[in-house]
């Protein structure tokens, strides 16, 4: 999967994203690891790694990360506990995982990653 595009901060900001629904958009349990590891190769911009749970009811909410995409492919490795909640009060709950999103967001750059191989970690 590759995602590629321009961010602009006109009319109060933008993003891209390339995102999906674990268990077909039901929940899944990912309670027995650890992480998300991901292989990436960038143009060596910083990225955001997005969780969501079904505790989150905005669009706006999540939990998040972020990573730098460097221009060879590599394994980037997440532990959950660096995910930090954003614009909510809940608890990240991996039993409760429902997406994973790849965002370039709040900045003006030129977005331009792959993503081979997504997994979950022990």
């Amino acid at each position: 999967m590759r995602l590629t595009g321009d961010v602009s901060l006109d009319n109060n900001g933008g993003f891209v994203q390339i995102a999906f629904d674990l268990a077909d958009g039901e929940v899944f349990d990912a309670s027995g690891y650890t992480g998300i590891a991901l292989n990436v190769l960038g143009n060596g911009e910083t990225y955001d790694l997005r969780l969501r749970t079904d505790a989150l009811t905005r669009p706006w909410q999540s939990f998040r990360t972020e990573f730098v995409a460097p221009d060879t492919w590599t394994t980037i490795e997440l532990p959950f506990s660096v995910f930090e909640a954003h614009r909510t009060d809940a608890t990240f709950d991996p039993a409760r995982l429902r997406r994973i999103g790849i965002l370039a967001i709040g900045r003006e750059m030129q977005a331009d990653i792959a993503v081979s191989d997504v997994r979950l970690t022990r």
